[in-house]
Order: structure tokens, then sequence, then C-alpha cells
């Protein structure tokens, strides 16, 4: 996992994966990542970048971006966020994704 700094803010934290070629918006579905009409299963996927944020005076503005990429070179974003409603399968499914460990 490459933490080469942290940004700020989750929008810069995105802008900066943008230009490192994650250009995919990925949203969390029950058992895989969606990005548009494709889906993508857990094992077929890593976590390369992870970036946490805090809410200092709203713990709903806590948000994780991931960037992730997949066996067959898809690179993403998946931005999650404690406000959003996610569903034991849901936070399972987060779970499992693994880190790349170089």
């Amino acid at each position: 996992m490459h933490h080469k700094s942290h940004y700020s803010t989750v929008s810069e934290a995105i802008a900066a994966l943008r230009e490192q070629g994650f250009t995919t918006d990925f949203n969390l579905d029950e058992n895989c990542l969606i990005c548009g009409d494709d889906k993508f299963k857990i094992d077929e996927l890593e976590i390369v970048d992870v970036y946490h944020y805090e809410g200092d005076s709203d713990p709903s503005d806590e948000a994780s971006v991931y960037g992730i990429e997949s066996k067959s070179g898809v690179k993403g974003i998946l931005v999650v966020g404690s406000g959003l409603n996610l569903s034991s399968r849901m936070l399972e499914t987060l779970k499992r994704l693994k880190f790349n460990k170089d």
C-alpha cells in the first residue's frame, strides 16, 4: 500500500488518485463492486491506496477513500462515508477486499 502523502480533504485525495489513473467510480454492492454495467467480484480486486478522514466536529463527516485496481487493470475509486446506509453484507464485502502487498 502506498501512502505518499495524506491529503487534507476527500476531494483532494480523489483528485490525486485520478491523476494516478484511478478514473473509474466504484460503488459497493452486497457481494461485489459495481462500475457502470460491470460487476467485479471481490477476489478480482485489490486496494492500492486508502485514505481515512475523521469528521472533527461531526462524526457523519467521516469517510474512507480507496484506490482500487482489478486484475484486468481497471483502476478506480471507492468512497465510503459513515453517513452511508451500509448493510451488514456490504460491510463484509468491504472487509474482504485485500490490500496490495507491494
